[in-house]
């Protein structure tokens, strides 16, 4: 059976259920969502579990590839470099002249993170200025005071990006708080229910969406070929395994913006990129029966 089991939301709190995983004697295998991509301990406890015989993935957030590449067999979610360009992208496409902008993110050690900022950099080109990437270490409370801070302190920032999920509401609450919506460009990463509801009510301009359930369904398709020594399903889904970049199963991204009346088109983007109004993305959801992506 899989089953989802949490921490404390810290590095030390994921070293300690690993380490608890590796006293049990029923465990088939991992998939971790890396909190902290260069953490050390992490990385040599993965290698410990793999050495008794329990398959590793990391889902969504992966470790530092370049170190720690052989902590676990392969990673599976967003490209997450790459979906920071496109959000950045989507920036320059909604305010062509540039801007100041601020990201909101949980943790900014974080290998998603990392990517995420330093993609969105890229994307949205040298018209934009960082002026601060803001950390909340995923206290709710700290991200809307974050966002409080960041409007307080940079009197020309005119766009807020919102790295993780609930930074989207975060972001959403206090450009509402202040009455500034039209002073802001609004643009975040994946598509909380509350997130939706903003960008319906037009709050938010755009949103690059992840597959968290793909991410979930492919990651335990892929645990169950690697414990059954299903080497037929791990080609077919890593045929390139061994090889630069073979260990990752990209997952697929998506921009959705609210309707039709938005600056941003289809034509702005990959072909590999699906883009979509908000109503088709919701059409999208309700085939899989789901409240957010």
């Amino acid at each position: 059976k899989a089953v989802l089991d949490v921490n404390d939301g810290t590095p030390q709190g994921q070293l300690l259920k690993l380490q608890q995983y590796g006293t049990q004697s029923d465990i088939a295998g991992i998939g971790v969502s890396a909190i902290d991509a260069n953490n050390v301990a992490v990385a040599d406890e993965l290698r410990a579990l793999q050495k008794k015989g329990i398959k590793v993935l990391t889902i969504d957030s992966d470790l530092d590839r370049t170190k720690f590449a052989d902590s676990r067999f392969a990673f599976i979610g967003t490209d997450n470099l790459t979906g920071g360009k496109v959000l950045g992208k989507c920036a320059k496409g909604l305010r062509p002249t540039g801007g100041e902008y601020v990201t909101f993110v949980g943790r900014t050690g974080a290998q998603n993170a990392i990517e995420r900022i330093d993609g969105f950099a890229t994307g949205a080109g040298e018209a934009f200025v960082s002026k601060d990437s803001m950390a909340d270490d995923t206290n709710k409370a700290t991200a809307r005071e974050n966002v409080r801070n960041a409007i307080r302190n940079h009197k020309d920032l005119n766009v807020l990006v919102g790295i993780w999920s609930y930074n989207a509401p975060a972001i959403v609450d206090v450009v509402r708080e202040v009455d500034r919506r039209k002073d802001f460009t609004v643009v975040v990463f994946d598509a909380e229910p509350d997130a939706i509801t903003a960008m319906k009510e037009g709050q938010i301009d755009a949103m690059v969406v992840q597959n968290p359930f793909d991410m979930g369904y492919q990651g335990v398709k892929l645990l169950q070929a690697l414990a059954k020594d299903d080497k037929e399903t791990i080609a077919k889904m890593l045929p390139k395994h061994g090889e630069p970049g073979g260990d990752i199963y990209d997952t697929g991204l998506k921009v959705v913006v609210p309707d039709s009346s938005s600056p941003l088109k289809k034509d702005q983007f990959d072909s590999n990129v699906q883009f979509l109004e908000l109503p088709a993305f919701q059409e999208w959801m309700t085939k899989y029966g789901l409240t957010g992506s």
